[in-house]
């Protein structure tokens, strides 16, 4: 009988004032395929990354020194500089991957730490690279710059920024497992690579807020970490004032896929609020957690009598809206293995449906269109395109 396969080990290092989505999206993308992905912190466990988000790590980057890795993957922050910086004049984690790559093992990188890390530490020398339109020049004369969302050149895979976050993992997916694991990934997920995002909108209404949004974003142990994290770096970019309330009994959370995100507060200190938008994330049994939670579910009532704006997305809309009346007299979408449970799944095949003050998305694959649909309604076009165009998202 054959041996079962290794595991393979993939390292993602971040730093303070790392995006968020670039460096969630890789490892949770690569935690379904099957990969032992640890999270590296290049200071303290607790990384404050961009836009707000805590992220707890697994280990230090000195503590990966010896390690041996099938993958080290390098995320940084949009824009690029206090993130790509921090990994990029990390001694520890240069040696890590000098040692990697001279081993002929596959390292990659995205956004501005192509060009601020590997290029610096003269990793991509003769090899054709991509990276955030901003950071291009920063290639020196001996890497070959290419105009393309993702680039694999022998065992180096770059790519550009936040919105490829999910094409750049499913690259490094097929590097380490072959097409057919990730065409087994990618289609539950409803990956769509084209940028871009269109909503349909059935009985429209101006939403309404004073001044800058207040968003409640509730969150339980097993919710999506991926859905989440981009939920609240497009709200945050558009600069609302986004509340992450843990449902459990302390701030950190352990997302489906093992990720650890610390909330702002808990729950209870959030029910007495009053809030423009509520957003309740999927991931089960995440969404079955929020679901039972009576100080959630009477602030979704509230939101709801009050004719003001509410959303799920994913297991969500069918585990945590329909149980409590609060689909009734709408129409909603969610998963493909959901739609079963939604009294009328009619408009399912929409990957975002607005209907009145209710705004509803499939998944993890539809969760950045879901995103900045989400801030259009609220706050405008011209703040959703800002947005869009801050995530490559166009």
């Amino acid at each position: 009988m054959a041996s079962p396969a290794p595991v393979k080990k993939v390292l993602v290092p971040i730093a303070a004032g790392s995006e968020p989505v670039e460096a969630t999206v890789p490892i949770d993308v690569l935690r379904r395929a099957g990969a032992h992905v640890t999270i590296a912190a290049t200071g303290g466990l607790l990384v404050h990354a961009m836009y707000g988000v805590k992220i707890g790590a697994d280990a230090t980057v000195a503590d990966c020194a010896d390690a041996s890795y099938d993958l080290v993957a390098l995320p940084v922050v949009q824009g690029g500089i206090p993130g790509a910086a921090n990994l990029g004049d990390c001694a520890a984690l240069e040696s890590i991957v000098r040692r990697h790559a001279l081993k002929g093992r596959l390292y990659a990188a995205i956004c501005a730490a192509p060009p601020l890390a590997l290029a610096r530490w003269g990793l991509l020398n003769g090899l054709k690279a991509t990276a955030h339109p901003a950071f291009v020049d920063e290639f020196p004369a001996e890497v070959a710059a290419v105009d393309a969302n993702v680039v694999v050149d022998g065992k180096v895979v770059t790519a550009r920024g936040p919105a490829m976050a999910m094409e750049f993992a499913l690259a490094l997916v097929e590097q380490l497992y072959g097409k057919d694991k990730v065409d087994q990934i990618a289609k539950p997920m409803l990956v769509r690579y084209e940028p871009g995002y269109t909503f349909k909108e059935l009985n429209p209404i101006q939403w309404q807020c004073n001044g800058t949004p207040k968003v409640l974003i509730p969150l339980a142990n097993a919710n999506e970490e991926m859905e989440v994290i981009t939920i609240i770096d497009a709200l945050r970019r558009a600069n609302a004032a986004v509340v992450v309330a843990s449902a459990e009994d302390g701030v950190e959370i352990v997302a489906r896929h093992n990720t650890r995100i610390v909330a702002d507060v808990l729950l209870d200190a959030a029910a007495d609020q009053q809030f423009d938008l509520i957003i309740v994330p999927g991931g089960m049994p995440g969404a079955k957690t929020l679901a039972g939670k009576e100080k959630l579910v009477a602030l979704l009532k509230k939101q709801a009598e009050a004719n003001r704006p509410y959303a799920a997305i994913g297991a969500a809309t069918a585990q945590v809206l329909q149980p409590h009346g609060l689909l009734k007299g709408k129409k909603a979408t969610t998963g493909t293995s959901m739609a079963c449970l939604l009294a009328d799944a009619g408009e399912c095949e929409n990957r975002v449906l607005v209907d009145g003050n209710l705004i509803t998305s499939r998944g993890p694959g539809t969760a950045m269109e879901f995103a900045v649909a989400v801030v259009e309604k609220l706050m405008g076009s011209e703040a959703a395109r800002e947005v869009a165009e801050g995530l490559l998202f166009v």
